[in-house]
């Protein structure tokens, strides 16, 4: 029997977009609702938090220190030393007081330097998928979304991940690191709410995708075809987001959720497991403006 140890227990509302950190042995997650970001020494337990004035949809790491911040009111730069934010650029300005569930949502940098961040809307089939660089330029990349979701990429950086957790799909693309293009857009696994919802998603070096099932209480892991190789029941009923960390990359740590009507007491607390093959490390933002082409 697999076992799980709790790292963390914070009780989130919605955990989400864990984030590990080689240089410092830190594990980063938000609670999204709560506006809130922590930092976990995996090394000294000791647990530090930062509030911010905002739900937050995701963030990674920059390469100067700072955060790479998806929030309501768009992308923004933090820096945890002085509580600064710098706005970046607005994706969807014209969401702005449209819906107020309409936001930002999954978001990771990609091997490119660039943030990748997609929204959700209440409204259809709406939302978008976004290519964020330095120079605060914002680029629609994939539309027709319900929930952006899952985004991870391959460890040559030439495969991304990217799931809908509304429309229940996962689709693999090729991926240019140069120009942040995508093509050949091809659907691999359409997992329903009894398999597991598609939620967050990370990659290991084997090219294999491990997606959050949501609303099966599970981690499920794909073959690049798509084929479900794993599915790992584990103690949280709705698991948010997978994460690779450790010194050898091969601790699973996974986020959850806690509804305020069904809930356990391992509900939005941190988790781990220990997985055979390491994860691919996920870049730093790039903070120096870069064109492509």
């Amino acid at each position: 029997m697999r076992a799980f140890d709790k790292v963390a227990a914070t009780h989130c509302r919605v955990g989400e977009s864990l984030v590990w950190d080689g240089e410092t042995e830190g594990l980063l997650w938000c609670d999204i609702h709560a506006g809130r970001i922590y930092r976990l020494d995996t090394r000294t337990h000791a647990l530090e938090e930062w509030q911010l004035p905002e739900r937050i949809g995701s963030f990674g790491l920059a390469d100067d220190g700072r955060l790479i911040v998806a929030m309501v009111s768009g992308v923004h730069l933090y820096d945890p030393a002085n509580g600064v934010l710098t706005f970046l650029v607005d994706p969807e300005p014209e969401q702005s007081g449209l819906r107020p569930t309409n936001r930002l949502n999954d978001g990771k940098v990609g091997p490119d330097g660039a943030f990748w961040v997609g929204s959700m809307h209440s409204d259809g089939f709406t939302a978008a998928l976004y290519r964020v660089t330095a120079d605060g330029r914002s680029e629609r990349k994939v539309s027709g979304l319900g929930t952006s979701n899952g985004l991870a990429f391959s460890a040559d950086g030439t495969t991304m991940f990217h799931s809908d957790s509304k429309q229940c799909w996962i689709d693999r693309y090729d991926f240019d690191v140069r120009t942040g293009d995508l093509s050949n857009r091809t659907r691999i696994a359409s997992p329903g709410e009894a398999e597991g919802r598609p939620d967050g998603g990370a990659t290991d070096i084997e090219g294999r995708y491990w997606s959050a099932g949501v609303s099966a209480r599970r981690i499920n892991c794909f073959a690049p075809d798509g084929a479900l190789l794993t599915s790992m029941v584990v103690p949280p009923k709705r698991p948010t987001m997978p994460c690779f960390g450790g010194n050898d990359m091969r601790t699973l740590y996974f986020t959850s959720l806690r509804n305020p009507n069904d809930a356990s007491e391992d509900c939005g607390d941190v988790f781990r497991t220990r997985v055979e093959v390491p994860g691919v490390p996920v870049p730093r933002f790039r903070t120096r403006a870069h064109s492509v082409g």
